[in-house]
């Protein structure tokens, strides 16, 4: 957990490099993750030189033996002068970065040029990280050696007095990525973890299971479903279980390649080496995915535009329109193996638009597959971004029906004030959510006035297959008794008299 201690170091870290010029709370977070990045690699090289000694095994290594190649390590350059670690960092460390293929960065002459790589018979894609895989647009931003100094040194304290492990790292890098308070331009914004840790539970995925999320951002999706699968799964994951969790149990597709590399970023700090992170327009016709995944977790983009004549006609067929938000649930379906899961977000206009692409995509949810939850959630979940009312859709794709009950929650407080300032309260819903949840059976004489319920497929398909909450929630009014006017005259008076005593006391004790 990351504790107010922690929290000042990275705020500190921060503010340096605010003060250097770099505002942008991205661009704060990618350059910060090129330099976790590079410490990251000493490290694995560090334990690699470790089992060499102890095996006796001549092993593959990431930096190059030479002079120079040793000299681009973080622990060889991080105690040398301002300007000596800038020029390695930004002159040689990151162009190498850049270039990284097959696990290894490449070596520099004594000119300060790149060296070519050795045995590269095949396209080096296979072994390289998703990572150095969109590093090629990269940019080195920090201004300064002097701000690039304080930043070396907060991250070696942070490393190597607060960072014990794995999740603490994941923990540390979550915090940061918190710092992205605004909207993306398409309508994406970051997903709060306890509504994504929310969403995972539900679906509660295996060690055998494909996930992915077409809308990836952060990757924190896959990061909550990989933590989880690591808690309940850890100690019994078979070998085979590992090396596909360490690769292609994870999928994330996005069409900003700073947030590729940050997701990248995030998954290897949970010790996800390999994901499948690729730049791809979801929705497009460069998007020919099928039946692949077992389970999706998505929280879409909600307004991005959309050229109409590059949507997959797949989706079009599904829903004909060019609203992200129908589309990626067509897309779900389609991606998704027969017995696949989903939990997606979606906004508020999904549930009831009276378009004939809204009814369409609703009708296909209902009639064609497993509708299993429609959970309502309060608008300040997504504050500061946005106050945009939402909900979150469970299915299961069937491709022959299945609906025969959908069940509906009413979120009415997720842990946290639903301000701009969401700060901690005890109300929360979701620990109910989730044990209700996974114990349908007991829900079916609820009714409809309580915070959770049942409702037929065949009255959800008589309202145009309508899914929002408020069509089917029934409101109890309690019938308030008043006071007589008698009586309200009495108290009055009553009221009156100990107003005029009062008074005379206080005009005796002038």
């Amino acid at each position: 957990m990351v504790t107010g201690a922690i929290k000042n170091k990275v705020d500190k870290i921060w503010t340096d490099i605010w003060a250097g010029g770099i505002t942008n709370p991205l661009t704060v977070i990618e350059q910060l993750t090129y330099l976790m990045f590079i410490r990251s690699l000493d490290e694995k090289e560090l334990e690699t030189e470790e089992l060499e000694n102890m095996s006796g095994e001549k092993l593959d290594k990431i930096f190059p033996q030479s002079a120079i190649g040793q000299a681009m390590r973080w622990s060889k350059f991080k105690n040398d002068d301002p300007r000596e670690i800038y020029a390695v960092l930004s002159q040689r460390v990151f162009p190498a970065i850049k270039n990284m293929k097959h696990g290894r960065l490449p070596d520099f002459t004594a000119q300060g040029e790149l060296m070519e790589m050795q045995n590269e018979s095949d396209n080096g894609t296979e072994n390289e990280t998703a990572f150095a895989r969109y590093m090629s647009d990269a940019m080195f931003l920090i201004p300064t050696p002097q701000v690039l100094q304080k930043i070396i040194t907060g991250l070696d304290d942070l490393y190597e007095h607060d960072i014990a492990d794995l999740d603490m790292q994941g923990d540390l890098y979550e915090y940061m990525l918190g710092k992205l308070a605004t909207a993306g331009q398409n309508g994406q914004f970051r997903t709060p973890k306890h509504i994504r840790e929310m969403m995972v539970e539900l679906l509660r995925p295996t060690p055998d299971d494909t996930i992915c999320d077409p809308a990836c951002g952060t990757a924190g999706f896959l990061v909550s479903a990989s933590e989880y699968i690591r808690k309940h799964y850890e100690d019994t994951m078979t070998a085979k279980q590992w090396e596909h969790f360490t690769g292609e149990a994870f999928t994330g597709f996005d069409m900003d390649r700073t947030m590729l590399r940050i997701s990248a970023m995030n998954l290897m700090l949970h010790s996800i080496s390999h994901p499948e992170i690729d730049y791809k327009d979801s929705v497009s016709k460069q998007n020919q995915i099928k039946d692949q995944f077992t389970m999706c977790l998505a929280n879409p983009p909600f307004k991005g535009t959309i050229d109409a004549e590059s949507i997959n006609d797949d989706l079009k067929a599904v829903t004909n329109t060019k609203k992200t938000e129908l589309l990626f649930l067509a897309l779900l379906l389609r991606m998704l193996k027969k017995g696949g899961q989903c939990a997606c977000i979606v906004p508020d206009g999904v549930l009831f638009g009276s378009s004939k692409a809204h009814k369409s995509i609703r009708k296909e949810l209902v009639e064609n597959h497993q509708l299993r939850a429609v959970i309502s959630m309060p608008s300040g979940v997504f504050k500061p971004y946005a106050g945009v009312s939402t909900a979150v859709l469970v299915f299961t794709k069937t491709g022959a029906g299945g609906t025969e009950n959908v069940w509906f929650y009413d979120m009415k407080a997720d842990g946290f004030s639903l301000d701009d300032k969401r700060s901690e309260i005890s109300e929360n819903d979701i620990p109910d959510i989730i044990s209700r949840f996974h114990n349908l059976k007991q829900e079916a004489d609820r009714q409809r006035t309580e915070q959770s319920f049942f409702v037929p497929k065949q009255e959800i398909a008589d309202n145009d297959y309508d899914l929002s909450i408020n069509k089917y929630k029934k409101v109890e009014y309690v019938p308030v008794e008043y006071p007589s006017t008698m009586e309200l005259m009495t108290d009055l008076h009553a009221l009156e008299l100990e107003i005029t005593a009062g008074l005379s006391e206080l005009e005796e004790m002038l």
